[in-house]
């Protein structure tokens, strides 16, 4: 036999092979997805019944309220302008504020009274016209009131990050981020819950408990910046500052019905985002803005990565939404998630059918190659990050996962269900770290040679709306639709887009290579203007 017939028959047979597999795969994902959706169905089935039918939902604004719903820029324009006291707004929002968290139970520590006599002063010195129109362009946000989650620092309050040891721990100074926008003129009025050092898809700790979604206090806010999301949606903030590392500022801001920014990974300084020095490298870990308005994101942005980045990532240039090009991704392909809604399906169709009209090439439906192995590829990839989960959560010391099983079982353990399962992974056989890195790899540069420097992807949210709480425990591999975009460091914006028959906030993940963040920005602005974006959870009397 000839080396050429050696050579084809070899071919032959690694073609059948391959095509033998893919039946194989596609026979078990499809025995996989009527078990999931069986598998659903009795967790809806059985936390209905647990929780029971009774829902509260976040109490109304009453029309003298109307200033809270403004967006972040109305806001400062009219403080700047007289139109609005910054003591009036600043006043407004704590009040909101402590009319929702009963509701909620968002707030870890506030709401900081001193915000009054910050807006006080402020006051007097736009009223004596003590404000140059430098000052006022050095800080645009002047006089606006933000929050933040616990977990990012803020100088004098409780720095907690969810656990008990540090229940009484305060920050020495604030973070960057905390930093800039107080800079930018910004007023902090609180910190907001987390789960225990950020880690969980739902936001709860055993410092305050558990945190509720607004729409269905039945319902999870996810996490890590849970608290941020509730508390904004409901109008007891601003805008907010939250991190994410495997999703952790766009799940609570797809449950909770807002828009969050994951910037490209590295243009945000993250010293003192939950202990960084802000000097470390390769890192998943990102700080972005929390809005209810898409036109708040970019400003905000301009302020987290300074005057020359925003420069640099083409910040103030207009985006011609005509000149991109776009696709789509109707499933991740990972076995081990829920298939998705037929709500969020329907959700993502509108978004095409839109961009179909926009874009001349239209939109192209993709899958993407190496996002089937998502869990486990942000799983090893967590492993690398500079800081460790176990001692994070002992408060600088090492934990056993077995004995903080054996607390928790008898109900002696400072930590909630969520760290202890986290503990126990870390103690279950790793991923191969070789093929990890390849798989990551070469989804990287699919996704780099699909978008180049003009293209957008659009990405489920997740693969239900905003779930039951402790669903989380059996699902937990759905949180795999955002922490794929953690692992690949892209910038990625999360876009409200309505609410589902059960009055849940619906969503769609806006996706660009690295450094194309204003793309993402661009394309959720026009989302929003087609779509109504953010829909709040309470009615105005």
């Amino acid at each position: 036999m000839s080396t050429n017939t050696r050579r084809e028959t070899r071919n032959a047979r690694n073609k059948s092979n391959q095509i033998m597999r893919d039946i194989g795969y596609s026979i078990l994902f499809n025995i996989f997805t009527v078990l999931h959706i069986i598998v659903d169905y009795l967790i809806e089935l059985v936390l209905k019944w647990y929780w029971g039918p009774t829902r509260m939902r976040c109490p109304p604004l009453q029309r003298k309220q109307i200033i809270l719903t403004y967006s972040v820029q109305e806001l400062a324009r009219m403080i700047r302008n007289k139109e609005v006291s910054c003591h009036e707004v600043v006043s407004a929002y704590i009040d909101r504020l402590n009319e929702v968290n009963p509701i909620i139970n968002a707030v870890i520590d506030g709401p900081f009274i001193e915000a009054l006599e910050q807006a006080k002063v402020i006051d007097e010195r736009i009223q004596r016209g003590l404000i140059s129109e430098n000052e006022f362009a050095e800080k645009p946000f002047l006089g606006v009131p933000f929050t933040t989650k616990d977990s990012t620092a803020v100088k004098d309050k409780l720095h907690t990050l969810g656990i008990v040891a540090r229940k009484n721990v305060k920050a020495k100074e604030d973070a960057e981020c905390v930093k800039l926008m107080k800079d930018a003129g910004a007023i902090i009025i609180a910190t907001t819950s987390i789960p225990e050092i950020n880690r969980w898809q739902e936001t709860r700790n055993l410092l305050i408990g558990q945190t509720n979604n607004p729409y269905d206090s039945r319902r999870t806010v996810g996490g890590s910046s849970g608290g941020e999301a509730a508390l904004i949606t409901t109008c007891g903030s601003a805008f907010g500052l939250g991190t994410d590392i495997g999703g952790s500022i766009r799940m609570p801001a797809f449950y909770c019905g807002i828009f969050g920014h994951k910037p490209t990974s590295g243009i945000v300084n993250t010293r003192g985002c939950t202990l960084r020095t802000g000097r470390e490298v390769s890192t998943m870990v990102v700080a972005g803005p929390m809005t209810r308005y898409a036109s708040d994101l970019r400003p905000i942005m301009k302020i987290l990565v300074g005057p020359k980045s925003a420069i640099t990532l083409k910040l103030n240039e207009q985006t011609d939404l005509k000149k991109l090009r776009y696709f789509y991704c109707t499933s991740s392909g990972d076995i081990r998630c829920s298939p998705v809604h037929s709500q969020l399906q329907r959700a993502m169709n509108r978004v095409v059918d839109h961009f179909q009209t926009v874009a001349p090439e239209g939109v192209q439906k993709v899958t993407l190659k190496g996002s089937e192995k998502t869990s486990q590829m942000w799983r090893y990839w967590m492993t690398q990050e500079p800081a460790s989960f176990n001692n994070l959560l002992g408060n600088g010391k090492q934990l056993s996962p077995l004995v903080e099983l054996v607390k928790k079982v008898g109900g002696t353990s400072d930590y909630t269900l969520a760290s202890v399962y986290s503990l126990i992974d870390s103690i279950m056989p790793p991923e191969n770290a070789d093929k990890i890195k390849e798989i990551t790899r070469q989804c990287d540069q699919e996704l780099t040679d699909l978008l180049g420097d003009d293209g957008i992807l659009f990405y489920h949210s997740a693969t239900h709306s905003a779930p039951y709480h402790y669903s989380a425990f059996v699902n937990v591999f759905n949180f795999s639709y955002w922490c794929l975009f953690n692992v690949l460091h892209v910038p990625v914006t999360q876009v409200p887009l309505g609410l589902d028959p059960d009055g849940l906030p619906l969503g769609v993940q806006i996706v660009a290579t690295r450094n194309r963040d204003r793309h993402c920005l661009a394309v959720a602005e026009e989302l929003e203007r087609v779509f109504s974006g953010h829909i709040p959870p309470f009615i105005i009397d």
